[in-house]
């Protein structure tokens, strides 16, 4: 009986990592214990994880070493008991070491610039941009995850990085929902699996799936094709910033905008808000428009 609790005590252990980077977690706890042995470490207290963050900080930027920490901090909590979000003094040190960092994010896409390409590459922007998708959620994506009820696309995401299911509409703006069918109408009828996402070329579709390397490339794709700068900063994630930018530039509250993408942390949905001069505009007319500054300005001249 004993070992049977064990056995049951451990499997339920092993499934507290996510499970799509629990190799990341298990990178990053191991490189810690290697650390730990080389300078005969036995106790993980506050200091020695302050002395092992501060020799990465060397060689890390401040995102990386956030991340770092906190796969390191899962894995204490998980295999050894032990809490190292309550250590203050190596919070403050993450945090006054991400003083001044802007991290390098994606590139957004504007509403003129979602223009002509080929139409696999126009349905996954289509979708992409209305469900902030991610490039994985796309890839899986499925014919079934998908109802046309004539007026809109009703799309499902079932799977999703939160395991939150998410449902978002596509309406019928510009031509979208032709280009949608158009483009499932050329759907190989022998195609035995049910992924939405297929090569499409030379005015074909074939049957091999679209996989996360090409589905990533789809903004890099758009922006190159519009001659736009920095191309290789439309990264697979410029589709989520897209669509949570054009939201917020559409006075869009930023609880809506969690609630749309399916995102749990303010502090994360915003960073992937662009600070857009549409939106700053609109900002300063709302703070100068009718304000005791016109008049005063009136006044003056």
């Amino acid at each position: 009986r004993k070992r049977l609790w064990r056995l049951h005590a451990n499997i339920a252990i092993s499934n507290l990592l996510p499970t799509k980077s629990r190799s990341l977690y298990d990178i990053a706890y191991n490189r810690f214990k290697k650390w730990c042995a080389e300078k005969n470490v036995q106790v993980y207290s506050e200091n020695v994880l302050l002395a092992y963050f501060s020799e990465n900080a060397k060689n890390y930027k401040s995102s990386t070493l956030w991340a770092q920490y906190s796969m390191v901090k899962s894995c204490l909590i998980i295999y050894d008991n032990i809490d190292i979000s309550k250590f203050p003094k190596l919070i403050a040190f993450l945090k006054k070491n991400g003083d001044g960092y802007q991290a390098k994010k994606s590139k957004i896409l504007t509403k003129m610039q979602m223009t002509k390409k080929f139409l696999m590459i126009k349905v996954g922007l289509i979708l992409g941009i209305a469900g902030a998708c991610r490039t994985d959620e796309l890839v899986n994506l499925t014919v079934d995850d998908i109802e046309d009820v004539g007026s809109s696309l009703i799309v499902k995401i079932p799977n999703t990085k939160t395991k939150i299911p998410r449902i978002f509409v596509v309406t019928d703006v510009g031509n979208m929902l032709e280009l949608f069918r158009k483009y499932l109408s050329l759907r190989p009828p022998h195609v035995k699996h049910k992924r939405l996402f297929l090569y499409y070329k030379a005015g074909k579709c074939s049957s091999q799936p679209v996989g996360k390397n090409t589905m990533g490339k789809i903004p890099s794709v758009v922006a190159s094709y519009l001659k736009l700068p920095d191309v290789a900063c439309y990264t697979g994630h410029c589709l989520r910033r897209s669509s949570a930018t054009l939201l917020a530039d559409a006075g869009v509250d930023i609880t809506a905008i969690k609630r749309h993408a399916g995102w749990k942390s303010t502090t994360v949905a915003e960073g992937y808000v662009e600070n857009s001069i549409e939106n700053k505009t609109k900002i300063a007319n709302q703070v100068l428009v009718g304000t005791t500054i016109s008049a005063i300005t009136k006044n003056v001249s």
